[in-house]
């Protein structure tokens, strides 16, 4: 398979990089063997494999032949290529891709270099940080584009303009017969980051120096691309947020709406690992969250449904209970729905398991049963929801 085409299929892809060493960060894993990891990560589940080829990253074209004798996965050769004969040897050791870094290259340059890979067979990753680049690459045609969230001059990491290029880029393709392909680069460390960029409209994510400090970089990649997310809702207090994000919870719901017990005077401050979700009922606001639940108000209290979104895009529905009513065909009303789902409705460590079996949900909302009293958690409730959610 191609290696734009792996990356395009339904869901958040990952391309796990392979590298010792990286100028910002220093030594990473200097005696990474590349034909380990790739088994490894290909048994994880990625999608791709990167590879840094470049002395600087204290990597060269034999890591990426030593990747290519124990994968089948499309293989990505990073580094800094300038020179038609640099892609015909990566070519020759085993390469499915190359990147082209817009900061180095000038449109006549990349174009030169987009002609010659697709000549080689190879596919280009063209890569942008800001939106001058994205629009220059938009205007080569580069597909896939990838947008990194690392200054490469600063090494400094902006997550939130990398997530507004990601979208606009989506935008701009959106509609056509054939969809770009988006990826994410850098700066995700956790499940919550790659789902941010999943919600901007990323098709993948390529992910490298989490993976390299692991313990265990394959057991990493499973993690941040392991699905159910968990979203622990009705938080009011620093101190279940706190609970919720030791536990390893990926979203903090926060109820805004007027009618709830569990009513949060405001959506408190969450780790940059986990995204906010404001809650509304009727009419929705600027609270400051990552995310907006929004539920339409029907007889003086939520309806039974809501929206997730991402600013005004909706990015999932939220299937849920009716106000304070039982139904006992939820489950499997759910499990016909399409698109993303996050299921809710007194959802406990009990009966999770069952659910995310019966729904395949992607994400799963518990508030009331992890409660000794409304809008006041228990930690060791929300513990065994959490670890019931990633048995």
């Amino acid at each position: 398979m191609r290696f734009r085409d792996a990356l395009a299929g339904p869901g958040l892809a990952a391309i796990a990089e392979i590298k010792r060493r990286s100028p910002s960060a220093g030594d990473l894993r200097p005696d990474a063997d590349p034909a380990e990891l790739a088994r490894a990560f290909e048994r994880a589940g990625a999608a791709a494999i990167s590879v840094l080829v470049d002395e600087r990253f204290a990597g060269s074209r034999a890591d990426l032949r030593a990747a290519r004798a124990t994968t089948g996965l499309p293989l990505l050769a990073k580094g800094f290529f300038r020179d038609q004969t640099e892609l015909a040897e990566l070519r020759l050791d085993g390469a499915d891709a190359v990147l082209l870094l817009l900061r180095d290259l000038d449109d006549d340059d990349a174009s030169r270099l987009l002609i010659a890979a697709r000549e080689l067979g190879l596919d280009a990753l063209v890569e942008a940080h800001d939106a001058k680049e994205l629009e220059r690459a938009i205007n080569l045609g580069a597909d896939p584009v990838g947008i990194n969230a690392r200054d490469l001059g600063t090494f400094e990491i902006d997550r939130g303009a990398q997530l507004d290029l990601v979208a606009q880029a989506t935008l701009q393709h959106s509609g056509t017969s054939s969809e770009r392909v988006v990826v994410a680069e850098s700066g995700i460390e956790s499940r919550a980051q790659a789902a941010a960029a999943e919600l901007a409209g990323a098709d993948a994510v390529l992910v490298g120096s989490t993976l390299m400090r692991a313990p265990d970089p394959a057991a990493k990649l499973r993690e941040l691309t392991a699905r159910p997310l968990v979203k622990i809702c009705g938080l009011t207090r620093e101190e279940d947020v706190a609970a919720a994000f030791e536990a390893g919870a990926d979203l903090a719901g926060f109820i805004l709406a007027r009618e709830s017990p569990r009513r949060a005077d405001a959506v408190l401050p969450v780790p940059e690992t986990m995204l906010s979700v404001a809650v509304f009922v009727g009419e929705r606001a600027d609270a400051g969250s990552d995310l907006v639940q929004l539920y339409e108000r029907e007889n003086g209290h939520r309806g039974r449904d809501a929206t997730l979104f991402r600013g005004e895009e909706q990015v999932a529905r939220v299937l849920d209970l009716p106000w304070e009513q039982s139904d006992s065909q939820h489950q499997a009303r759910a499990a016909q729905q399409d698109g993303r789902v996050v299921l809710a409705g007194k959802l406990a460590p009990d009966n999770v398991r069952h659910a995310i079996v019966t729904v395949r949900p992607w994400a799963v909302d518990a508030s009331s049963r992890l409660e000794v009293e409304p809008g006041v958690k228990d930690p060791e409730r929300i513990r065994a929801f959490v670890e019931a959610v990633r048995a």
